[in-house]
């Protein structure tokens, strides 16, 4: 599927976030501008979620990745001083798993946090971002109700209980964009030029566009505690979470 495609490489991250090791061949290589891979399952960052670290392994040597740059290509960055495999060089890649897998729990976290929210009360998302088991979430949301923190703390981990089937696909656009309520971000649309959208579907809660890793069920996401509700403008109310 050309979505599951940039540049050179095939998205494994999209085709199958349990991925954590894999082979694959280096297609470009500069110490500054970074490594391509035919194949790579690291997530190169993007809607908030930041990007996977790892190492390539290759002829007994390791480099290991700390960022990524996307353009024409995906293209990993290496910790500076590592050696980095010239082009043509068969390699496997690992990610942090611990990282990775906080991460898509806190990710898949948001999303239960979004729908919520979205039922509950109608607001749409205003801004947002992660680290591995910890986030914010930024709502129009002029007023709460008394006792919202600990009814919204409840609310999302009574869905995250409900074991729902999280589901990602990937649609034709207009498909995908005649789904109601589609985009959560106040003022956002996908980009025009994208043919295909990714959606990620937390059965009977919520539906939206997003291009991140997820868990395959809201009950692996494991409990949450909202730490702080925060006043940011007359409209909006910031919502921290974290997992617990």
């Amino acid at each position: 599927m050309a979505f599951e495609q940039h540049g050179h490489t095939h998205r494994l991250d999209w085709a199958d976030p349990t991925v954590r090791e894999w082979d694959c061949t280096v297609v470009f290589a500069d110490p500054e501008a970074g490594i391509v891979l035919d194949r790579s399952a690291f997530y190169p960052g993007g809607g908030g979620q930041p990007p996977d670290h790892g190492v390539l392994i290759w002829q007994g040597v390791q480099t290991r990745i700390v960022d990524t740059r996307k353009g024409d290509d995906l293209y990993l960055i290496p910790a500076p001083g590592d050696p980095v495999p010239p082009a043509g060089t068969a390699v496997r890649g690992a990610l942090d798993d611990e990282r990775r897998s906080s991460l898509m729990r806190t990710h898949s976290g948001l999303h239960i946090l979004c729908g919520t929210v979205f039922r509950d009360f109608g607001a749409l998302v205003t801004g947002g971002n992660m680290q591995p088991g910890e986030a914010r979430m930024d709502f129009n949301l002029p007023e709460v109700p008394p006792g919202f923190k600990q009814a919204l703390e409840d609310a999302v981990n009574a869905e995250i209980g409900a074991d729902r089937k999280i589901v990602a696909r990937v649609l034709p656009r207009e498909e995908a964009l005649a789904i109601p309520d589609l985009v959560r971000t106040q003022d956002a649309l996908p980009p025009l030029d994208m043919p295909e959208i990714r959606v990620v579907d937390i059965v009977g809660l919520d539906v939206q566009a997003d291009g991140g890793t997820h868990v395959a069920s809201t009950a692996q996401v494991g409990r949450v505690q909202i730490v702080k509700v925060e006043s940011k403008g007359r409209q909006n109310r910031r919502v921290r979470l974290r997992l617990v």
